[in-house]
């Protein structure tokens, strides 16, 4: 039996962003065996991608991608490979009956943490379209 946490549809609160990006966040850093520098920029991608879905269209538009993209340069060719193989990973949000759905709490127990908050490398303001957001620092060579 799946089970996914739905939130009301139109574009997420802040606060929501934040918790659910933060939950993710600390799931892939367990899985993929985030570095803390690696986990500080997941969360920052997290964060930004669902501070970016105002509607349907947004769960698989161009944020997606661009939420995929940082994530190849952030992450190591192997944890790459594993994020995309986890759909609870590499597709977190759906939509269902009018709502925002988030995969991840089919696998993870709710309020369960496994590492300390990330240290964010900016700070977000909800004001501020997503398209001013940074990019993540880069480590090593790009992939």
């Amino acid at each position: 039996m799946m089970m996914v946490m739905t939130v009301t549809a139109n574009a997420m609160s802040y606060k929501t962003a934040k918790k659910e990006a933060l939950f993710l966040s600390d799931k892939m850093a367990y899985e993929l065996n985030l570095t803390p520098a690696q986990y500080d920029d997941v969360y920052d991608i997290n964060l930004d991608y669902m501070m970016s879905l105002n509607s349907r269209g947004d769960v698989y538009g161009s944020w997606w991608d661009r939420r995929d993209a940082k994530l190849r340069c952030v992450l190591t060719p192997w944890q790459y490979d594993r994020y995309r193989g986890l759909n609870h990973f590499y597709r977190p949000v759906m939509w269902k009956s009018g709502r925002w759905a988030f995969a991840v709490y089919a696998h993870y127990k709710r309020g369960h943490f496994y590492n300390h908050h990330p240290k964010p490398h900016h700070r977000h303001d909800p004001r501020h379209a997503p398209h001013h957001r940074h990019e993540p620092r880069h480590h090593g060579p790009h992939r």
